[in-house]
């Protein structure tokens, strides 16, 4: 999809005022969730997750608002609806300090970047390594 040009003052929320933007992970329209379409069984469990492209739009109005971590907060949210939940809290806990080596925090990386094309995550976790190489609590080898 190619995401159209926002702006804050006009288009914030996008919920009340651009919700023609906004669609569940199965293509249907926000305005399609409803209780009774909830009810009926015609609304799933996985059409209430965010989409990436959602999460993306509101990146790009926080940063046009000047809001530039937030929405690389956003970015990175936009890229962890690829990876499996048990897949992030694994890495979540790796990036603990002293809990991984450099080598595999630069293991993750590779692999946010090569698996899922996450270049906002990959770079998240090589600052995170850099980081903590520079105070001295990355895990040793054994």
């Amino acid at each position: 999809m190619t995401q159209p040009t926002l702006d804050p003052a006009v288009d914030y929320p996008l919920s009340i005022r651009r919700r023609d933007l906004l669609f569940t992970p199965s293509g249907k329209s926000i305005d399609d969730i409803t209780m009774e379409a909830v009810v009926s069984g015609e609304i799933q469990p996985t059409d209430l997750r965010i989409t990436p492209d959602t999460l993306r739009l509101q990146a790009q109005i926080a940063e046009k608002d000047g809001r530039k971590q937030l929405g690389a907060n956003l970015h990175r949210a936009a890229e962890m609806t690829a990876i499996s939940d048990e897949r992030v809290l694994e890495i979540y806990n790796a990036l603990r300090p002293n809990a991984s080596t450099k080598a595999e925090l630069d293991a993750i990386a590779d692999e946010l970047q090569t698996r899922y094309n996450a270049t906002f995550l990959a770079d998240l976790v090589r600052e995170a390594a850099d980081v903590y190489e520079r105070r001295d609590i990355l895990a040793t080898s054994e």
